[in-house]
């Protein structure tokens, strides 16, 4: 099948170190560490219909991953700024997610991390559909997950990520899901949930996978409902077994599953959204739109 096409465009103003301009003259060296080491930080947060969504979950996250990988960056002003975004790309009634990423900043280039380096730092708003994944199945890739073991850092560097992304894509699939060492680890952009007798498995977190923060709400949703969670890695040999599979993210929300691929064969089918995910579907729309 033909690769999927994409319908993403350019905001019309971007923040960029302390001002707002058209994102045509934002402009970093050729020296900057992200360009040239992808060494830097991004985070991505949701707003419905104008309002964000667990904004301190995402802010906090960044602050973890600056810490690890030691960029100094004050991170006080980006809760009003993000608000800020929104309202001047006009999506203060509409859904839209904040961008924002964090470089170490321009400093001659070097395998350790320079000293007094200022950050450089963009943020932008831009429109995206949130409503109606309840309705939608996808079909997913499974394949090794080869990207280096601190998936914990949300790190620009995503050569990884988008090698495994763009072979499902090849094939007219909508992700691809990561095993390592016989188990499931984490999506390209995605968390993976399990349903198996009522009980929902999802992988541990650390450093194997991104600590998602819609993960953190399904496990909340969950538990709300009574249904039973346990954090650890699902090997792939007992997918037989397994009766609902759904994967989660910031944008993809709580999708289900109706077939994973492996080497040209269908390993896992479920043509119907089962009733574990369905439940935690409508209670995350609940919760997101009723900010």
């Amino acid at each position: 099948m033909a690769q999927k096409n994409s319908t993403r465009s350019y905001p019309s103003e971007v923040y960029f170190n302390g001002e707002w301009m058209p994102y045509d003259q934002a402009k970093i060296s050729v020296f900057d560490r992200g360009f040239m080491l992808g060494d830097g930080l991004y985070e991505v947060t949701p707003f419905y219909e104008g309002k964000p969504f667990r904004l301190e979950d995402h802010l906090a996250r960044l602050e973890y991953c600056l810490n690890e990988i030691m960029i100094d960056f004050d991170t006080s002003s980006l809760k009003a700024l993000k608000l800020e975004a929104v309202s001047r790309a006009g999506l203060s009634q509409k859904d839209a997610a904040v961008y924002m990423q964090v470089s170490r900043g321009v400093a001659p280039r070097t395998h350790y991390f320079p000293e007094d380096v200022k950050p450089t730092f963009l943020m932008y708003a831009f429109p995206v559909k949130l409503e109606g994944f309840q309705h939608k199945q996808w079909r997913v890739l499974v394949s090794e997950d080869l990207r280096w073991h601190r998936c914990d850092i949300k790190s620009t560097s995503l050569l990884a990520n988008i090698k495994s992304n763009s072979e499902s894509h090849r094939l007219g699939l909508d992700e691809n899901l990561l095993t390592r060492d016989g188990y499931f680890t984490e999506g390209s952009h995605s968390t993976i949930f399990f349903i198996r007798n009522g009980i929902a498995y999802t992988h541990p977190e650390g450093p194997q996978i991104l600590s998602g923060i819609t993960r953190k709400v399904v496990i909340e949703l969950c538990r709300e409902l009574n249904i039973p969670v346990k954090e650890q890695a699902f090997p792939v040999s007992e997918l037989e077994s397994v009766d609902e599979v759904f994967l989660t993210g910031t944008t993809t929300q709580v999708m289900a599953v109706s077939e994973m691929i492996s080497e040209g064969k269908t390993i896992y089918a479920q043509p119907e959204i089962g009733p574990v995910t369905r439940k935690l579907q409508e209670a995350f729309v609940a919760k997101t739109r009723n900010l």
